[in-house]
């Protein structure tokens, strides 16, 4: 409960992504890096996931009774804090083995990405002003889960960034941030009780509505732009999730308070997993078709 599984796709997407533009533009890819990338994001997604549950119950967010999110599993007393934590510090310190790796195959700037990767996994939640208690949660998401993540892999693995590798962090980035817009918007009256100051909050209902469409639709409208830039029809491949985008979009609006928008929320992140893997598709399509 305290890594919760589901997630992790955010963590898989952009690195799936990112790995497939590398191997698009070079004909090849070393395999053990790739790995070695994988592992680094999960970890990274991990760490966040712990560092959310111990930070949450540790600032009393439970303490109003009114959430209505995913249960958090040192709240319910099924782990200790001081036992996540010390599960942070072994994901960290595993993290930071993988990325020593990464920094001997690439050199120094996959130390300053690593780093930053990592910091932002721990402040999400934790320090004296969390991520989370800001309206920058979704646009941290965005940075780490889609620019940082899809452009870094392509670096890492290939020593250059193409430009369609670029726009597809964007919209892999905004897939993500959608999700965390979701949770967000869910726990409106919530955070507002307990003093989280989200982009739903601060901005209100209304705001939080366009914020989730604006990131849906996004990804979409990019498709044609990477299409043509990188002369490949194939591209193209996930507008056929368009009508789940839309189904999604007016599920999300119809939405009744409370767990309900937990199913919104797993279905947001299979959107990117999917848009990932038909993007992923698409330029492989290319490649092979010539």
């Amino acid at each position: 409960m305290a890594i919760r599984p589901r997630s992790l796709l955010v963590a898989i997407s952009p690195v799936l992504v990112g790995a497939t533009f590398g191997f698009d533009r070079h004909g090849t890819i070393d395999p053990l890096a790739t790995l070695l990338v994988f592992a680094a994001a999960l970890l990274m997604q991990v760490a966040t996931n712990m560092q959310n549950d111990v930070g949450y119950t540790v600032r009393g967010g439970e303490s109003s009774g009114t959430r209505t999110g995913l249960p958090r599993a040192t709240a319910n007393g099924w782990l200790s804090v001081r036992h996540v934590r010390a599960g942070i510090v072994v994901v960290s310190l595993l993290s930071i083995a993988v990325g020593v790796a990464l920094v001997a195959h690439r050199g120094w700037p996959v130390l300053a990405i690593g780093t930053a990767s990592l910091l932002a996994a721990l402040g999400y939640m934790g320090g004296p002003r969390p991520i989370s208690y800001t309206p920058f949660g979704e646009l941290t998401v965005f940075v780490f889960f889609g620019l940082v993540a899809v452009i870094g892999t392509d670096w890492v693995l290939t020593g250059g960034v193409g430009p369609v590798s670029m726009m597809a962090s964007t919209a892999i980035g905004a897939l993500a941030a959608a999700a965390l817009a979701v949770n967000n918007h869910r726990d409106i009256a919530h955070d507002r009780l307990v003093g989280r100051r989200t982009y739903a909050v601060t901005f209100g209902a209304a705001a939080s509505l366009r914020l989730y469409l604006v990131l849906l639709v996004l990804p979409f409208g990019l498709l044609p732009v990477m299409a043509v830039v990188d002369a490949n029809v194939g591209l193209l491949l996930p507008m056929t999730l368009a009508p789940a985008a839309w189904s999604l979009w007016r599920d999300f609006v119809r939405c009744p308070p409370g767990i309900a928008f937990n199913d919104v929320l797993y279905r947001t992140f299979r959107l990117e997993l999917w848009y990932a893997a038909l993007l992923s598709a698409g330029a492989l399509s290319g490649r092979l078709l010539g």
